[in-house]
C-alpha cells in the first residue's frame, strides 16, 4: 500500500537559499513549458517535451543546477493540471485555461526515483538531495522498515517552514474485508452536529471560534500595513501562522475521528456528498467549508480501505425526508431538527433518521445483510430493528438508542481508539 510521511525540515540559511533558487527555476520551467504548449497547433505528448530537456540546458544555465529527475516532475505538473482541467470540463464545470505562476504559487520540488536519500549522519537523521546537499530533518515517526521511499517532496509554506513529503510503498497485503461484516454503521454528517450515527452517537463540530478570532484580528492588521513593506511582510507571516494553525486542529480532529471508525466498524456507510457544490451554494458557505465533509470522507475512504473496512458512498437523496421505519418521505425544513413520520408515528433525531436510511443503503449497495424471510414479516437482529427483506429498510420495534453527545475535545484529547470507551465512562459519571 501507498503512504505520505510528512517531516518537518530546518536547512540552514545557506541551503534555504539554494532551496529557493532551485524553486524558483522549477518554477520558470513550468511557465515556459506551459507557454509552448500555448503555441503549439496539437498539444505533444509529455515524454516529447521532456525529451527537450537536454536541448534547454545548452542556453539555459540555471536548469543544469537541478537535477534532471525534479525537471520532469515539473514537466509532468504541467500534463497533469491539463488533465484536471479536462476532466472538470467534462463535468461541465465553466473552465478557463492555465496561467502562469507568479513566485507565490509555486513553492514546492519533486525528486521522483532518484536523486535523494534518508541518512543518520552523528546520530541525527538527515535528507540528501541530489545538487542541494544534507538538510536537517525532524523524524517525529520511524518510517516502517517494510516501505520503499518512491519519492520526496519538498515544500515551503506561507509561514517559511519547509517540510519533507515521502511517498513510500509499503510491502504489505491489504487486509481482506469481511464478507459478512457485523458492526455496520451508518454517519449522517452536519453542521450543528459534526457527525450522527447509528450507534448512538452525536459527536459536536470543533469549536474554532477563538481561532478564528485570531485570524481575523491578523487579517485587520494586516490590511493597515503598506503592502510590500518589511511590517507587512512580516504580519502576512502572523497571518499565515494562524491559518496554520486553524488547518492543524482542524486535520487533527478529522483524522481521529475517521481512524475510529474505519478501526472501530467493518462496514462504514456514508453519503456521496458533493462538497465543492454544497460550499458554492449560497447561505452559511462558511460553515460549510470550515465542516471539511470532502477531507473527512477522502481520510475515511483511504483508512477504511488500509484497515479492511468496506467503505459506502450512498446516494444522499431524501435520506432525511424518508422515514426509517416505513420508507414514507415527509418534507421538512432544515430549522426542523426532529423527524416524526404521520404514517407510522416514529419519532427520532433528524439527523438519526438519516444515519439509520445511509446505513440500510449502504447495506443494500454491498450487497449484504441479514436473511430474508419468506412471509410478510421483517426480519430482527440483535439491536432491536427489524430488517426489511424488500429494500433493507429498518422498521422500529424499539426506539432507537438514546444519543449520547461526545464533544469534539473529547475525540481529540483521548484519540479514536478509546473514544466509546471514555464516552462510556462520562456519560456513567
Amino acid at each position: 500500500m501507498q503512504y505520505n510521511y510528512k517531516y518537518r525540515l530546518a536547512p540552514p540559511e545557506a541551503l534555504t537559499e539554494t532551496l529557493l533558487h532551485h524553486v524558483d527555476t522549477c518554477r520558470q520551467l513550468y511557465n515556459h513549458v506551459l507557454y509552448l504548449l500555448n503555441e503549439a497547433d496539437d498539444i505533444p505528448a509529455r515524454y516529447d517535451v521532456q525529451g527537450q530537456l537536454p536541448d534547454l540546458k545548452s542556453w539555459w544555465d540555471d536548469l543544469g543546477d537541478v537535477h534532471s529527475k525534479v525537471l520532469q516532475m515539473v514537466v509532468k505538473r504541467v500534463y497533469d493540471n491539463l488533465s484536471t482541467l479536462k476532466a472538470q470540463k467534462e463535468n461541465g464545470r465553466a473552465v478557463g485555461m492555465l496561467k502562469w505562476k507568479p513566485p507565490r504559487e509555486y513553492r514546492s520540488l519533486t525528486y521522483n526515483q532518484s536523486g535523494f536519500k534518508l541518512k543518520n549522519t552523528s546520530g541525527r537523521p538527515v535528507l540528501w538531495l541530489s545538487k542541494i546537499g544534507e538538510i536537517p530533518i525532524h523524524l517525529h515517526r520511524d518510517i516502517p522498515e517494510n516501505a520503499t521511499i518512491k519519492q520526496v517532496t519538498v515544500k515551503r509554506e506561507p509561514t517559511g517552514e519547509w517540510y519533507a513529503t515521502f511517498g513510500i510503498d509499503v510491502d504489505e497485503a491489504t487486509p481482506e474485508k469481511s464478507e459478512n461484516p457485523e458492526r455496520v454503521v451508518g454517519i449522517d454528517v452536519g453542521i450543528c452536529k459534526y457527525a450522527h450515527d447509528t450507534d448512538g452517537y452525536a459527536i459536536e463540530s470543533p469549536d474554532f471560534s477563538d481561532e478564528r478570532e485570531r485570524l481575523e484580528r491578523a487579517q485587520r492588521n494586516l490590511s493597515r500595513k503598506e503592502h510590500g513593506s518589511n511590517n507587512w511582510e512580516e504580519q502576512r507571516k502572523v497571518v499565515a501562522e494562524r491559518h496554520a494553525e486553524l488547518k492543524r486542529k482542524r486535520r487533527d480532529f478529522l483524522h481521529k475521528l475517521s481512524n475510529y471508525y474505519a478501526r472501530e466498524y467493518d462496514l462504514v456507510a456514508v453519503e456521496d456528498l458533493d462538497a465543492r457544490g454544497l460550499v458554492e451554494l449560497p447561505g452559511n458557505s462558511r460553515n460549510r467549508a470550515g465542516a471539511a465533509w470532502g477531507t473527512f470522507l477522502r481520510m475515511l475512504e483511504y483508512k477504511c480501505k488500509r484497515e479492511g473496512t468496506h467503505y459506502v458512498a450512498v446516494d444522499p437523496k431524501d435520506t432525511t425526508k424518508e422515514c426509517a421505519s416505513c420508507g414514507v418521505e415527509t418534507d421538512k425544513p432544515l430549522w426542523v431538527r426532529e423527524h416524526s413520520c404521520p404514517a407510522c408515528g416514529f419519532e427520532a433525531d433528524r439527523d438519526a433518521n438519516a444515519a439509520w436510511n445511509i446505513r440500510s443503503r449502504g447495506l443494500e449497495d454491498v450487497g449484504v445483510g441479514y436473511s430474508e424471510s419468506t412471509s410478510s414479516e421483517s426480519q430482527s437482529d440483535s439491536d432491536g430493528l427489524r430488517k426489511s427483506h424488500s429494500d433493507f429498510r429498518t422498521p422500529v420495534e424499539t426506539a432507537l438508542p438514546a444519543d449520547t453527545r461526545v464533544s469534539a475535545k473529547r475525540v481529540v484529547e483521548t484519540g479514536s481508539p478509546t473514544l466509546k470507551e471514555r464516552t462510556a465512562s462520562a456519560v456513567s459519571e
